[in-house]
């Protein structure tokens, strides 16, 4: 039997080299073909000086686990996009009933201060909208104070209610995602600092404003979206923000679905003064299916130093601080 075993890991270990230039650390499997069947053991099982990056490769099953990542350089792959998932039920307000921060009120939960984390092939659900009828905010992936250079890549990132996607550090955060699909409700892709994606989708069930930024801590702090399509229930808008904001949508679709409404700074008591002014949305070859509006024609122009569109890259995003394109490219088989 152990013989068995040493085969069928052999042979798995040629198929993930088949897809990575990498060897995984850790294997996560539910059928106990692996060295865990919980995800957590396996950070857990990282040393706690991580001089190197450490990849956590996760077999195709459901993972019922709340998840706390408090090391950084750490790669989850999962073995299929579809088939890789991690679903965990909880509403922030019932977790800050009793917690004084959100650290624990989210499926993925990433530490203070913890750096450099890859997602790659998963699908990340918090379910609880859909169990228990509420939609309130619920995290799927939820990040603070000193995290950055976070990379989600080719994944599925859902949630039954708000602020799917929380990556809420102001001062430095640097987030790229790509080729992934976004689903929640109000302000569901939420980042704080600089955040590129590009070829993803989005899908908004609420009629509030899919996506947010706040850019309040440096002029420079961005939100770009590139060749990127969005959707939603019958009147979804576009996008909102309380603080200083900074969007760039570049050659991305809309269907007829969304709202004839601007991406808008919202209201709060008291009330908030922008340090660089309220009209910082900008569009370039952004249509909808059969409708363009006004407001998101052709406006680069007017964007701080006019950046053509060929310019609005990821190095011009990050102001040349991170290259998660070749950080990506060093994990994938050439």
């Amino acid at each position: 039997m152990k013989n068995i075993s040493f085969i069928l890991f052999l042979v798995f270990l040629f198929s993930v080299e088949d897809i990575y230039s990498f060897t995984p650390d850790f294997v996560v499997s539910k059928d106990g073909s692996g060295n865990f069947s919980l995800i957590q053991d396996a950070l857990n099982a990282i040393p706690s000086s991580v001089l190197r990056q450490y990849v956590i490769y996760i077999k195709n099953g459901i993972y019922n686990e709340k998840i706390f990542i408090e090391k950084s350089n750490v790669v989850l792959a999962g073995e299929s996009r579809d088939s890789t998932k991690i679903i965990y039920a909880e509403l922030r307000k019932n977790w800050r009933e009793n917690h004084t921060d959100d650290y624990g009120a989210s499926v993925i939960n990433i530490k203070n201060n913890v750096t450099d984390l890859i997602f790659i092939n998963l699908t990340v659900h918090n379910n609880y909208g859909g169990l228990y009828g509420d939609n309130d905010h619920q995290f799927a992936i939820r990040a603070g104070e000193g995290v950055t250079r976070i990379i989600i890549d080719n994944c599925n990132i859902i949630s039954d209610g708000g602020d799917t996607v929380s990556l809420w550090n102001k001062n430095d955060g640097m987030y790229y995602h790509r080729n992934c699909y976004f689903e929640g409700y109000v302000d569901y892709v939420c980042p704080r600092g600089y955040c590129f994606i590009e070829e993803s989708r989005f899908f908004g069930h609420n009629l509030t404003a899919s996506i947010w930024h706040d850019g309040s801590t440096k002029q420079e702090h961005k939100f770009v979206i590139k060749n990127s399509r969005f959707d939603g229930v019958p009147g979804f808008p576009l996008g909102r923000f309380h603080w200083d904001a900074q969007f760039f949508l570049i050659d991305c679709s809309f269907s007829n679905n969304m709202a004839d409404k601007e991406i808008f700074f919202a209201s709060s008591k008291p009330p908030r003064i922008l340090q660089w002014g309220e009209d910082r949305e900008y569009y370039y070859n952004c249509h909808g299916d059969s409708v363009d509006y006004e407001w998101h024609s052709d406006n680069l122009e007017s964007a701080e130093n006019s950046p053509k569109p060929e310019e609005i890259t990821v190095q011009w995003t990050f102001n040349s601080l991170w290259d998660p394109e070749a950080v990506l490219e060093s994990l994938y088989s050439k």
